[in-house]
């Protein structure tokens, strides 16, 4: 650290790199050191922006400097396994752009290097830091909603296409770590049915069902070539009912005080009656605050106290083990596909029970 500030490197100066080195720079506990690209055309980019920011093509520069102590990964999903390996083995902590690897293996061979290392391992599931998805966390925590009925999502838009991975764990990997930060109870069984509209490229739409223990469900729905882009989730309680709108300007989340009552005498129990209860619908407050600038805050604090983050490696982890399933599920037209809580997980949650 230098300045009581936190030196930081970002890798990958695409799509989501930008955000990245945008959202640490404005941090005062962080100071943006270096960027690396591939591309020369990105980094004279940065340099218009960012004076003070070293550039290199070179990763090893951004390992090798000993000023940096974070290092930001925003590159394509194939390469976040090495590329967070060696930041951790050169002892950077570590953020990286969902998913966190490619597979549950590596994923868990990151949180053992991290965990041997003392470093902090997160990942960037961004949703997990907006304000609408804390209020609806905090809602479900208050058991305003009663007992969780379902999860319905759909999450679509045209583009952007991903050559090294398909829809689900491009898009979907949003609602399963909302579905998992905001939920008591975790999915035991996955289906998913998805199909490919472009030539040798991965699937494009996918529809996807978590089962639960109890009576709960989740559907997601995700689409790479819908005519409109849609960031819709219903959540229905035994109590009351919530519509989440990502694209909403203001009023993101919207709880309805809507439901139904089951009527039935103990000789009758086979013949319920049902009623319908219709009552005000209220619009939470919501921050206006980037989710990022929340997350990158977060990720800080993390680094200097040691603190677990909320998307740590583990959680992490649980994401991809639903993406394989749903993955394999669809490569079976379908078939559900167990869930089994792996051995580091269930270690983890009796250590900090």
């Amino acid at each position: 650290m230098r300045d009581s500030q936190l030196g930081i490197g970002v890798v990958g100066y695409g799509y989501w790199g930008p955000n990245l080195v945008r959202n640490f720079s404005v941090n005062p506990a962080a100071r943006v050191v270096g960027v690396s690209d591939l591309d020369p055309g990105r980094l004279g980019a940065i340099r218009q922006l960012y004076p003070a920011v070293e550039t290199t093509t070179r990763y090893d520069d951004l390992l090798k400097d000993s000023s940096i102590d974070a290092i930001a990964i925003a590159t394509p999903v194939r390469t976040h396994y090495e590329l967070a390996l060696a930041a951790l083995r050169a002892g950077k902590h570590v953020l990286v752009e969902k998913p966190l690897a490619s597979s549950a293996e590596q994923a868990m061979h990151l949180i053992d290097e991290a965990d041997r290392r003392g470093l902090t391992l997160m990942v960037d599931h961004t949703f997990l830091y907006t304000p609408a998805v804390q209020k609806i966390r905090e809602l479900l925590l208050k058991r305003e909603l009663g007992d969780i009925y379902y999860y319905d999502s759909t999450r679509s838009s045209l583009g952007l296409f991903q050559k090294d991975v398909n829809v689900i764990w491009d898009l979907a990997v949003h609602d399963i770590s909302i579905i998992h930060h905001i939920l008591d109870e975790e999915p035991v069984a996955v289906s998913a049915t998805g199909s490919c509209h472009v030539a040798g490229s991965p699937e494009n739409m996918a529809h996807i069902t978590l089962f639960f223990a109890n009576a709960c469900v989740a559907h997601v729905s995700v689409n790479w070539l819908s005519p409109v882009k849609v960031r819709q989730t219903f959540i229905g309680g035994s109590k009351k009912m919530i519509v989440y709108d990502d694209l909403e300007p203001t009023e993101k989340i919207k709880v309805y005080d809507k439901g139904i009552t089951l009527d039935a005498s103990i000789e009758d129990a086979h013949q319920f009656r049902i009623g319908y209860r219709a009552g005000d619908m209220w619009a939470p407050h919501i921050s206006p605050q980037e989710a990022l600038q929340t997350e990158v805050g977060h990720f800080l604090d993390c680094v200097r106290t040691g603190t677990r983050p909320i998307s740590d490696g583990t959680s992490a982890l649980r994401v991809i083990e639903v993406l394989e399933a749903a993955s394999r599920s669809i490569s079976e037209h379908g078939k559900p596909v167990l869930l089994k809580q792996p051995q580091l997980v269930r270690e983890r949650a009796r250590a900090t029970a």
